[in-house]
């Protein structure tokens, strides 16, 4: 499979780089505050975790919305902070336009899935978002030719490929359904979405060269 170089002039562009800054920035801003919501849960007692998902439930559909913002403990939302910004960052910035799909989709999908279906008890955490991101970022690069994708998709897969893991009922106190659905939304996106944001191709001179001939 021959692979695609974007060019140059697109990603080094100015218009590139800042849009850079800007996914940077939003996903920064997205961790900095679950860590303010986080810290002021812990610090004024507020309980907020009781607005988890709980299954089959009406008073734990509103869950479904408010579970990926709340966490249990600090080594759960730091185990959730980095990932999601690395993974944000890549999201937004290689693949803004499908991120409007994306992101409202493994935020919600998840919840409702596991609301409908999941193990008695609370479900909380971003670990969900953290799961749709990273599958729909690595499957992206496997079926694109474009080399930034699959650069994005190899990173994902050394950072991240212990996952894979957390999609198996291993643990008790670990939401695997909710890791499971957001993966699967994720493939599913990653195919669906795989001809959007491509970016402009590196044209060699060969390539112009032939275009000057006309058909005959």
């Amino acid at each position: 499979m021959q692979l695609h170089l974007p060019d140059p002039a697109y990603i080094e562009s100015e218009r590139a780089r800042a849009n850079f800054r800007l996914a940077l920035t939003a996903a920064l801003c997205v961790v900095a505050g679950l860590w303010v919501l986080a810290l002021l849960d812990w610090g004024l007692a507020l309980g907020l975790s009781s607005f988890g998902v709980r299954p089959r439930t009406l008073s734990g559909l509103p869950g479904v919305l408010f579970a990926p913002l709340l966490h249990s403990s600090f080594s759960h939302l730091m185990s959730n902070s980095l990932p999601l910004l690395v993974l944000g960052t890549g999201m937004l910035y290689l693949y803004p336009h499908s991120a409007v799909k994306v992101i409202p989709a493994i935020y919600l999908g998840p919840g409702l899935a596991v609301w409908l279906f999941g193990r008695p008890g609370v479900h909380i955490g971003a670990s969900g978002l953290v799961y749709g991101l990273a599958i729909y970022v690595l499957i992206s690069g496997l079926i694109r030719r474009d080399t930034r994708a699959v650069s994005a998709s190899m990173l994902v897969f050394f950072l991240y490929g212990t996952l894979v893991w957390g999609m198996v009922p291993t643990t008790a106190n670990i939401s695997w359904q909710t890791h499971l659905v957001a993966a699967l939304i994720g493939l599913i996106l990653a195919v669906l979405c795989r001809r959007s944001d491509i970016p402009p191709r590196k044209r060699y001179v060969w390539e112009n060269e032939n275009n000057d001939f006309p058909d005959g």
